[in-house]
């Protein structure tokens, strides 16, 4: 039996948990996928299986600060698209991720921009 790396490991955690949530059109999902340079987040309704709105690092122009911040900044940046298309409560998709770090500034910063999950 052969170990599993962490990429595959958060890969079945991720169809795991994909398996039990869905979003829809008035409550989509906010998914949350990290790589090493940055962040990304969309809303998606998987009903249609439609992507809402989304927002990323590289739309940061002139940004400074670290990659927390910049994950915060992104979930504000979320959060203000989603008040633009009339979302207010979303599904949080963590991706398999730990919700620490990166992706806990990116729930926050989404929060403080009037989303409730």
């Amino acid at each position: 039996m052969s170990a599993t790396s962490v990429r595959e490991g958060r890969l079945r955690r991720h169809r795991r948990v994909r398996g039990k949530i869905t979003g829809t059109a008035e409550r989509p999902r906010l998914v949350v996928f990290r790589s090493n340079r940055g962040i990304f987040a969309s809303l998606v309704d998987d009903s249609t299986g439609r992507t809402l709105t989304g927002s990323t690092w590289t739309a940061l122009e002139g940004f400074k600060g670290d990659k927390s911040d910049q994950a915060k900044e992104v979930g504000k940046r979320l959060a203000a698209a989603a008040k633009k298309a009339g979302i207010s409560e979303v599904v949080f998709d963590r991706s398999g991720y730990l919700y620490h770090g990166r992706v806990k500034a990116l729930a926050d910063g989404a929060r403080e921009g009037g989303l409730r999950f």
